[in-house]
């Protein structure tokens, strides 16, 4: 996608939809009133899917089937925004991807989490400019206010401050939770990341399941040309009753080395406040 700040003459329509888990409408109204205030040219459609509750799940599979096909086909709509992750997004993208039609590959699609499974099949149809960045659910984190304005500013002006400041022009991107795009490797959902630099984050995992995703992402992508990964931030790592002895950018660097994967080094992404946007594809300048 063209880097830039773009002239808005008329409203930017964006529609949220919550492909995993649901969302809370108390929070959803504060980032409507941010919005407001911060980017006026954002029209900001939270569908009522995304208070749906049926379990685990915002709704059941159809109905967050549905609400996603439905936003991502309507041309009145400009971008989708995913409301949070969670789980719930896999079980959808594989039908959703062959719903859509052409006005679904005109609109950005900003989300990370469990909405890189949206994400990866979006990418790989070649469906839509795609990025990893913050989603209204970050609202709730400490400093979520900038996380929103961070997502506003690359939905509405694609400015180059809310990409993460190591992207480099020329160069291919792509960015994931690890445990999410382990899990999509070898499916229908995973995109071809030929030629890319890979950004992978984690949350919430011990750090013996990180290297073990690890091993099986690197030794999956081994033969596929990837140009490298990064690492992003590794946060909330459970205590084991043990020490792993490794942190996650030396398992990271490990497995890399031992596949012949380049390891290039460190990200700003993460489960944080201080995520930034990765933006799918050939970054230009």
């Amino acid at each position: 996608m063209a880097q830039g700040t773009k002239s808005i003459s008329s409203p930017v329509r964006i529609g949220i939809c919550a492909p995993s888990t649901p969302f809370n409408r108390e929070e959803a109204d504060r980032v409507v009133a941010l919005a407001a205030e911060s980017h006026p040219q954002a029209e900001l459609i939270f569908d009522e899917q995304c208070f749906l509750e049926h379990g685990h799940f915002a709704g059941n599979d159809e109905q967050r089937l549905a609400t996603f096909v439905a936003l991502a086909n309507d041309p009145a709509i400009d971008a989708i925004w995913f409301a949070r992750g969670g789980y719930g997004a896999a079980r959808i993208a594989d039908a959703a991807i062959g719903q859509l039609g052409g006005d679904a590959g005109r609109k950005t699609y900003l989300g990370y989490s469990d909405a890189g499974n949206l994400l990866g099949a979006l990418y790989r149809a070649g469906i839509g400019h795609v990025a990893h960045g913050p989603m209204p659910s970050d609202i709730g984190r400490i400093g979520g206010e900038d996380a929103i304005g961070r997502a506003l500013d690359w939905i509405v002006h694609q400015r180059p401050d809310a990409v993460d400041p190591g992207l480099a022009s020329g160069r291919k991107y792509a960015a994931f939770n690890l445990m999410t795009l382990a899990m999509m490797t070898g499916t229908k959902l995973m995109p071809d990341l030929r030629d890319h630099i890979l950004i992978i984050e984690e949350i919430s995992e011990y750090l013996y399941a990180f290297d073990r995703a690890m091993f099986h992402l690197c030794s999956n992508l081994s033969n596929h040309g990837l140009a490298g990964i990064r690492l992003g931030r590794v946060s909330d790592v459970p205590e084991n009753d043990r020490p792993f002895g490794e942190d996650p950018e030396a398992i990271t660097r490990r497995w890399s080395e031992q596949y012949g994967i380049a390891y290039l080094g460190r990200a700003e992404i993460g489960h944080d406040a201080q995520n930034r946007v990765v933006p799918f594809g050939l970054l230009k300048g």
